[in-house]
């Protein structure tokens, strides 16, 4: 099926040769279509899969709408897409491409719709980093949810498949922190059949052959009623009576609380959270079930969430970004500016997945804390498709990944990995069974940096120095990262270093899974000794975060006299914003510790809030005189000195 389909491109091809592969970039058809004339031109009269995603269509390996789009049509299907349809009026964005033969995926895009339209303050944000131009009016709030009963209205009896951030972090009972409510799986807001949740390369695969084969035989359209036959699919979720779920509930299942005993007490809604979390980073998971009141869907009584793939191995990895991406915008937005493309565009990612476990982050919950890396050849085939671009003077913006320095690292005996519960492997301390050795890591950079067309590699992502100043009982990875550390700063440092300790508080960090500040003093000792010894003049920047769970306002007023000490007047600063799936997030909307059910302090309202984050502007002088006043009211005058003098 797949190579009738390929010639048939072909063909079309040769008929079309100003529309095909040429001097001066991609053309039309080197995109998957997303009009019913660009299908024309590829020969076809129907998709197999409809994807409608509210990002623009950027065709790079960094877009999970065209990850997932070219994964299938390497499989062999005709994909079409959608990007940021008008979801007002006659909905023709909708019929425009008609109904597919499989099923419509929704890819909601690569940022949760509410942070990527709000700020932690609920103010609209000054652009959407994933639309042309940064425009605010392409993107509904809970695209998923949008989009889902368009297609039900429209289209009543075919598959419709949730994928992407939003539904993979919403797919059991979650806090909406912009409704400010409990909200149960987006399945029963979203008329759709099915979640996809993590990254989807192998579930939407699986998805796709079986669907297929039902369809096949009888030459009709896919029938969501199919759908029930596919429920053993790992990573994927559904709703469901228990006496329909497959092999029955058994003893291997994890029952959760129901949605409503949830709603009930806050410390159920915690204690669920310590089993998702749990499962989402283990290597053999467990199935869990969630139940549900009949009045959020009348037809089931659970929420299935089958255990997740296995990491994706190396080869599965390189296969995945050796698709024949474009690597730019398609042709439509030709002289509009996409700014989340701008800042990737000469970037070069090289793992996925992150064992930090930060309680903030949502890397964990999607990826998994399992490292998986791409092949130096396939790092090497990408660097060499992206030095020929027009747009490249020479410089690689990053070279990393989740986090900067993770590549190549992993459990040395992977018996322990499989039993495995932490969502951390480095906090509270770092795992004696992790391998710290960044040798992989420097040949990485080394293979890059001997390309003539490249002048330098800068690596833009996250440094987790934690790893870099642990001393195991393997020396050569002690060497390793002594000499890691040395080439990150002497050759990859674009004048700033971005480290992220988060906090100065031991207790807040402690809250955080984040290491002792006492850790940033050594690095930047060392950060400062290696550019004097270089000759260089860089600078660290370190990121910093107000009213997460823990911290109280005394706490800030302390980061605001330790960062002064260190002359630092600082701009990478943000408020805690409550997303879901986190830890964090948990905390501040139960007022408890998930793993430990022991009550935790959150700044909640927006003078509490502002409270906080006043104090990283203390050089300010239009903040002095609040400052000062609130440092009197929580009774640490003696700060004042400190940060104003006499």
């Amino acid at each position: 099926m797949a190579e009738n389909r390929r010639d048939n491109i072909s063909h079309q091809l040769s008929k079309h040769p100003s529309l095909g592969e040429g001097l001066g970039g991609p053309r039309l058809t080197d995109f998957l279509p997303t009009t019913k004339k660009e299908m024309e031109l590829r020969g076809w009269e129907e998709a197999d899969i409809i994807l409608f995603s509210a990002d623009a269509y950027v065709d790079h390996p960094s877009f999970g709408a065209a990850v997932i789009g070219r994964t299938l049509e390497a499989a062999g299907y005709r994909v079409a897409i959608v990007p940021q349809p008008d979801w007002h009026g006659d909905f023709r964005d909708f019929k425009k491409l008609g109904c597919p033969r499989l099923f419509f995926g929704i890819a909601p895009g690569c940022m949760d719709s509410m942070v990527n339209k709000y700020t932690a303050a609920r103010r609209l944000r000054s652009e959407d980093a994933y639309s042309p131009d940064g425009r605010h009016d392409l993107r509904p709030e809970y695209p998923t949810i949008v989009y889902a009963k368009i297609l039900r209205q429209l289209y009543p009896d075919s598959p419709i498949i949730l994928g992407g951030i939003e539904a993979s972090l919403r797919r059991l009972t979650h806090y909406d922190y912009w409704q400010d409510r409990l909200r149960p799986c987006i399945l029963c807001d979203s008329p759709a059949d099915m979640i996809i949740y993590g990254m989807g390369e192998k579930p939407i695969k699986e998805v796709a052959d079986r669907l297929s084969a039902a369809v096949s035989s009888s030459g009709q359209h896919a029938h969501r009623s199919l759908l029930k036959e596919l429920r053993d699919i790992p990573q994927t979720v559904y709703l469901s009576r228990k006496e329909d779920i497959p092999d029955g509930i058994n003893e291997d299942d994890i029952m959760l609380h129901s949605h409503e005993d949830c709603l009930r007490d806050k410390k159920k809604q915690a204690e669920n959270f310590r089993h998702i979390e749990e499962q989402s980073n283990m290597m053999h998971a467990k199935r869990l079930l969630q139940p549900l009141a009949s009045h959020l869907s009348p037809l089931t009584t659970c929420v299935v969430v089958n255990p997740p793939y296995p990491p994706m191995t190396t080869a599965e990895l390189d296969a995945s970004f050796d698709l024949p991406y474009t690597r730019v915008p398609h042709i439509k937005y030709k002289g509009k500016r996409i700014p989340a493309y701008e800042m990737i565009k000469n970037s070069v990612n090289i793992h996925r997945g992150c064992f930090g476990g930060c309680a903030f982050c949502t890397i964990s919950a999607h990826q998994g804390k399992f490292i998986t890396c791409r092949s130096k050849e396939s790092i090497l085939r990408e660097v060499k498709t992206l030095v020929k671009s027009p747009e490249f003077k020479g410089y690689l913006s990053d070279l990393g990944g989740p986090s900067a320095n993770m590549y190549g690292m992993g459990g040395r005996n992977k018996n322990i990995c499989e039993r495995c519960k932490r969502p951390s492997c480095i906090h509270p301390q770092i795992c004696p069974n992790l391998d710290t050795n960044h040798s992989r890591l420097l040949e990485i950079y080394r293979a890059v940096d001997a390309l003539p067309e490249v002048k330098k590699s800068f690596i833009g992502s996250g440094v987790r120095y934690d790893l870099l100043l642990y001393r195991s009982k393997d020396e050569a990875a002690n060497r390793a990262a002594a000499e890691y550390t040395r080439e990150l700063i002497t050759r990859h440092v674009s004048g700033r270093l971005k480290v992220a300790p988060e906090h100065t508080s031991e207790t807040v960090l402690r809250m955080m899974r984040k290491p002792s500040f006492s850790q940033f003093y050594e690095f930047k000792r060392i950060f400062d000794r290696i550019n004097r010894e270089a000759g260089l003049h860089q600078q660290i920047i370190p990121y910093f975060i107000s009213s997460h769970p823990g911290c109280r306002e005394a706490d800030m007023a302390e980061l605001a006299v330790k960062t002064k000490r260190l002359d630092f007047h600082l701009e990478q600063v943000q408020d805690f914003t409550p997303t879901p799936m986190t830890v964090a997030t948990e905390m501040w909307y139960t007022g408890y510790d998930p793993y430990t059910l022991e009550p935790v302090f959150s700044a909640k309202s927006a003078k509490e809030k502002q409270a906080q984050r006043q104090y990283f502007f203390w050089y300010k002088p239009e903040e002095r005189r609040s400052i000062t006043q609130s440092l009197r009211r929580i009774g640490r005058s003696d700060l004042i000195k400190e940060l104003f003098g006499r």
